[in-house]
Protein backbone atom coordinates (compact mmCIF):
# COMPACT_ATOMS: atom_id res chain seq x y z
CA UNK A 1 0.00 0.00 0.00
CA UNK A 2 2.96 2.29 0.59
CA UNK A 3 3.96 2.03 -3.08
CA UNK A 4 0.48 3.17 -4.12
CA UNK A 5 0.67 6.18 -1.83
CA UNK A 6 4.15 7.10 -3.07
CA UNK A 7 3.03 6.67 -6.69
CA UNK A 8 0.10 9.00 -6.07
CA UNK A 9 2.32 11.63 -4.46
CA UNK A 10 4.77 11.31 -7.34
CA UNK A 11 1.91 11.73 -9.81
CA UNK A 12 0.81 14.91 -8.07
CA UNK A 13 4.38 16.22 -8.17
CA UNK A 14 4.52 15.36 -11.87
CA UNK A 15 1.35 17.34 -12.51
CA UNK A 16 2.69 20.25 -10.47
CA UNK A 17 5.98 20.21 -12.36
CA UNK A 18 4.11 20.22 -15.67
CA UNK A 19 1.99 23.14 -14.56
CA UNK A 20 5.03 25.09 -13.39
CA UNK A 21 6.94 24.25 -16.59
CA UNK A 22 4.18 25.55 -18.84
CA UNK A 23 3.77 28.75 -16.83
CA UNK A 24 7.48 29.50 -16.32
CA UNK A 25 8.34 30.08 -19.95
CA UNK A 26 10.36 26.92 -20.40
CA UNK A 27 12.51 26.64 -17.27
CA UNK A 28 14.50 23.42 -17.66
CA UNK A 29 14.51 22.70 -13.91
CA UNK A 30 10.78 22.01 -14.08
CA UNK A 31 11.24 19.86 -17.18
CA UNK A 32 13.88 17.72 -15.48
CA UNK A 33 11.73 17.34 -12.35
CA UNK A 34 8.77 16.42 -14.55
CA UNK A 35 10.76 13.61 -16.18
CA UNK A 36 12.14 12.35 -12.85
CA UNK A 37 8.74 12.31 -11.16
CA UNK A 38 7.13 10.65 -14.19
CA UNK A 39 9.69 7.84 -14.09
CA UNK A 40 9.15 7.53 -10.33
CA UNK A 41 5.38 7.33 -10.84
CA UNK A 42 5.71 4.56 -13.40
CA UNK A 43 8.24 2.64 -11.29
CA UNK A 44 6.30 2.88 -8.03
CA UNK A 45 3.03 2.04 -9.77
CA UNK A 46 4.64 -1.02 -11.33
CA UNK A 47 6.00 -2.13 -7.98
CA UNK A 48 2.55 -1.71 -6.43
CA UNK A 49 0.88 -3.74 -9.16
CA UNK A 50 3.53 -6.46 -9.12
CA UNK A 51 2.93 -6.93 -5.39
CA UNK A 52 -0.73 -7.65 -6.13
CA UNK A 53 0.08 -10.81 -8.09
CA UNK A 54 -0.52 -14.00 -6.09
CA UNK A 55 2.98 -15.39 -5.71
CA UNK A 56 2.15 -18.26 -3.33
CA UNK A 57 0.60 -20.54 -5.91
CA UNK A 58 2.44 -22.11 -8.80
CA UNK A 59 0.82 -21.69 -12.16
CA UNK A 60 1.36 -24.58 -14.49
CA UNK A 61 0.99 -24.45 -18.24
CA UNK A 62 -1.52 -27.33 -18.13
CA UNK A 63 -3.99 -25.43 -15.98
Amino acid sequence: MLYALLALVSLLLTAGSYYMYTNSGGNTLYLVSLIVFLIATIGLGGMFLSGRVNQKEDIHITE
